[in-house]
């Protein structure tokens, strides 16, 4: 009884802190890179820290970093059954994703990007231990393993929250009825927020009319809405819940009612519902149920192994190396364009569209575009999280020339795929000239001028936005998709503001 309540305290504290830890997809080679790892002794992890303008990387023994992530991903009052069962699914993340920062000198940061890393507890230190080397292993190699706050009462897939994810079985869209009796969460919207939050995702249009659900998974969660009045007219749930905040829409899994000024959403679950349910292994532990049987609930057909059993023996050969994107055999206007093979059919639609907004925007900022602007489309989301180092929540990103996008039917969903080429592509124009400057202004400038809002709008939402201009740590690790669309407003804002007191676009800082 006394374990019951302690669960139901802590809803409010899960509810308030939206989608906890959410796990990336682990690589072919996983198991090479733990070798090799291991080979020098204990598994020792690089941490980046987010600091500033960039990461303090700390390396840390393996145990250690899961300990912090159990004090920042888990909850402070868990039964230490229902804290072990995370442990073993925190350790399985890191395994399966070592090196996922690579490019930039480490393994795993401490944001939602990778999982939240905090100062450990004597608890969370106790779950670790007690749990020390365990890994759930799905046919000889880590798994690729998913946690949520909530589900509620239903867990998801993961193809219906990333488009072109795996659905391997052991990640099964099915009811959990040992969460599924929680309060649920209602949230009251204004229309003028979501306008705005729609608007910051690329939508056009002055009038949000109406706002429907249109369409649900097996689950109940919301996928398609009709977004009447603006361009394009339709949303997915996921778009909606990111562009808004899922500090105020908790999760997909919600109905809509028409307010005087605005939309209500009630819903239950916090979070995307896919795999392990952290308030249901805590109401499942606080009911008896033992470590290995809440793993078999939320992974079924996964087993408890040691790290050893995750390491390739030396003499196997080693797995095929991935192949790289298609690239053009030239350049249109100035444009090269990297398609995954399935993707070849769009190849002359996105070289038209990009080589439109090279001419457009360099004649807008008055420069000399690069001879050569390279555009590259990854073919899933996690190809595109492990060659940017940015959340599935954002688009693209820009290096030198070379501007790397999220999947193509990804960025269509979501109505942003010219949104994200125009960015990227006045990133690139804009480089030189703003070099050294903060974070802020090169991604200012990037949204100011391919914000397709007039003038006027764009004034109207620099008033209105907050006087603060954000910090680098702010839009280069953002711990949310609302905080980085937060960041991305007050960018927009702080840049057009000296834009329309006078400034050229390079005399901003």
């Amino acid at each position: 009884m006394r374990r019951a309540a302690a669960l139901l305290a802590v809803t409010a504290l899960l509810l308030a802190s939206g989608a906890r830890g959410r796990a990336a997809r682990s690589g072919p080679d996983a198991g090479w890179a733990l070798r090799d790892r291991l080979s020098h002794g204990s598994l020792v992890v690089k941490v980046g820290l987010a600091r500033g303008r960039g990461y303090h990387i700390v390396s840390m023994p393996l145990e250690a970093y899961v300990a912090g992530v159990l004090a920042g991903e888990g909850s402070p009052d868990s039964d230490q059954v229902a804290l072990q069962a995370l442990a073993i699914t925190v350790r399985t993340f890191a395994v399966a994703n070592l090196g996922r920062h690579r490019d930039q000198g480490f393994d795993l940061c401490n944001t939602t990007h990778c999982q939240v890393y905090r100062d450990s507890t004597p608890r969370t230190r106790q779950a670790a231990e007690a749990t020390a080397g365990e890994i759930l292993l799905y046919d000889g190699a880590p798994a690729s393993v998913y946690y949520t706050a909530w589900c509620g009462g239903y867990t998801e897939r993961p193809s219906e929250v990333w488009p072109g994810a795996p659905d391997p079985p052991y990640l099964p869209s099915r009811p959990d009825p040992a969460c599924a009796s929680l309060p649920g969460w209602s949230v009251d919207v204004p229309t003028r927020v979501l306008l705005r939050a729609l608007h910051d995702a690329g939508f056009r249009g002055r009038r949000l009319r109406d706002l429907q659900a249109r369409a649900r998974d097996r689950s109940g969660r919301v996928t398609i809405l009709r977004v009447q009045g603006l361009a394009p007219d339709v949303v997915t749930g996921q778009a909606l819940r990111m562009a808004v905040g899922a500090g105020l829409i908790k999760s997909t899994l919600f109905s809509i009612e028409r307010t005087r000024d605005g939309y209500r959403f009630t819903g239950r679950g916090s979070g995307h519902g896919v795999g392990l349910c952290v308030l249901g292994s805590m109401a499942m532990a606080a009911a008896g149920r033992s470590v290995a049987d809440i793993l078999q609930t939320y992974f079924p057909g996964t087993r408890i192994a040691d790290l050893s059993a995750a390491v390739q023996p030396e003499g196997a050969p080693a797995p095929a190396a991935r192949q790289p994107p298609v690239a053009a055999g030239h350049a249109r206007g100035g444009i090269v364009v990297e398609l995954p093979p399935g993707d070849e059919g769009d190849r002359a639609s996105v070289a038209a569209a990009a080589a439109a907004a090279r001419t457009t925007l360099a004649g807008r900022l008055g420069v000399t575009p690069p001879a050569t602007i390279v555009i590259r489309v990854t073919p899933t989301m996690q190809a595109y999280e492990q060659a940017t180092g940015r959340p599935w929540y954002t688009t693209g990103a820009t290096r030198g020339h070379v501007v790397t996008l999220a999947p193509l039917d990804v960025l269509r969903a979501r109505g942003m795929l010219d949104l994200a080429l125009a960015r990227g592509i006045v990133r690139v124009l804009t480089a030189p000239a703003l070099a050294g400057r903060p974070e802020w202004v090169g991604e200012g400038a990037a949204l100011f001028f391919s914000d397709p809002r007039s003038q006027e709008d764009i004034r109207a939402a620099a008033r209105l936005a907050g006087q603060d201009c954000p910090t680098d740590a702010d839009l280069r690790a953002p711990v949310s998709a609302g905080q980085l669309t937060d960041a991305d407003l007050r960018a927009e804002a702080c840049f057009a503001r000296q834009i329309f007191k006078g400034k050229r676009w390079s005399e901003v800082k």
